[in-house]
């Protein structure tokens, strides 16, 4: 069967190991196993959000109110923007998707750093787009703006912050490098993880309203997936000038949110107190994880995220770690894929956490690694 061309050197996206699968491969105790893997978030969701799923569940026979009216009118006031400054998608990478079919087309390409959210690359490649990167585990703005002067790219992407790394940029960086580019690329800031890049430094803050009020040629991108816990529920946001949410709303397909996602995220953004003590204890166990790499001499970025990254060289093969620990139950995500030796680690509950640190100290006491 014959197939777009453009589809053959394809990769696929790679999610972190379900529970299931390891139960499967390794015959491990669905109870013993933890997974650390995908940056969910360990304490759930909001009470609220359930419930409010739980009550609405009879509907699930009725199409969902594709006006989406409900959440719009939250997350307006939650940004201080104006309803028609908001597309809604099936999670942010829906979003992403359909920014890449908006202006991806006759040899066009795109920018971004070099390691850096999978999707981006995939969503263009789907569009035949080429794809430029700017070298470095890190975002080098100065080293992308060159890039961009050299390419002319038709969309640059920034992910502040970053995901695998957990780097993030500063805000008065971001909006530096967003001046100097020309109003007709489209930039997408990916702030996935900006609740907590806010919560553990202000510099880092990113408030889409002036953002778009500033820069009409930005569109920032934002989830329910990490913060607020919602990532079985596969919703998303955009935020951007009337001009471009209307070119994408052309290009989404109807009813593209489901009626209970909808609930769950109008309901999500309610409950600002477990959000806040989410962050509160992700950073509080983060200190655990630094304390654990210094004392053994591994590497790590600092986060501003819901996981940290371990840099391996010197120390271990990530893969092989990786499937090491995934035989005590415990699931990481290996980074070789995105080229270097390292591992991502969500940071979970205490007691998840001292399992993961029991268990890396015994590989690395022991060598098998």
């Amino acid at each position: 069967m014959k197939f777009n061309p453009v589809i053959e050197h394809l990769k696929t996206y790679e999610p972190g190991k379900p529970i299931e699968l390891v139960v499967r491969e390794f015959g491990i105790d669905p109870s013993d196993i933890i997974k650390l893997a995908s940056n969910e978030n360990p304490y759930g969701c909001s009470p609220q959000a359930i419930r409010a799923v739980e009550d609405s569940a009879g509907l699930m026979f009725r199409y969902p109110d594709d006006t989406m009216m409900d959440l719009k009118a939250a997350l307006a006031a939650r940004f201080d923007v104006d309803e028609s400054n908001l597309v809604i998608g099936a999670g942010s990478d829906q979003v992403i998707e359909l920014a890449c079919r908006a202006k991806l087309y006759g040899g066009a390409k795109i920018l971004q750093s070099e390691i850096t959210f999978a999707m981006y690359q995939i969503y263009a490649a789907q569009c035949g787009a080429g794809i430029i990167k700017a070298p470095g585990v890190a975002h080098d703005l100065d080293a992308m703006y060159a890039l961009y002067k050299e390419h002319k790219p038709e969309i640059v992407f920034v992910c502040a912050p970053n995901n695998p790394t957990g780097d993030c940029l500063d805000r008065i960086d971001i909006e530096n490098f967003i001046d100097a580019i020309d109003r007709d690329t489209l930039v997408v800031l990916d702030g996935a993880y900006q609740e907590y890049a806010s919560y553990k430094n202000p510099a880092k803050k990113v408030d889409p309203a002036a953002l778009i009020a500033r820069f009409p040629h930005v569109l920032y991108l934002g989830t329910f997936s990490k913060a607020y816990g919602l990532g079985g529920m596969r919703i998303g946001y955009g935020i951007a000038s009337e001009e471009i949410v209307k070119g994408l709303y052309k290009l989404r397909p109807p009813f593209n949110v489901t009626t209970l996602s909808l609930v769950a995220a109008t309901e999500a953004l309610k409950d600002e107190a477990f959000v806040q003590n989410t962050l509160q204890n992700c950073f509080e166990q983060m200190e655990a994880y630094e304390s654990f790499a210094e004392k053994n001499g591994i590497g790590f970025i600092e986060s501003y995220t819901n996981f940290i990254t371990y840099l391996l060289d010197g120390v271990a093969d990530s893969g092989e770690l990786a499937d090491a620990l995934l035989r005590r139950g415990i699931i990481v995500r290996d980074l070789k894929g995105y080229g270097i030796n390292a591992i991502r680690i969500t940071i979970g509950k205490p007691e998840e956490n001292s399992r993961f640190f029991e268990a890396m100290q015994q590989l690395l006491d022991s060598g098998e690694k």
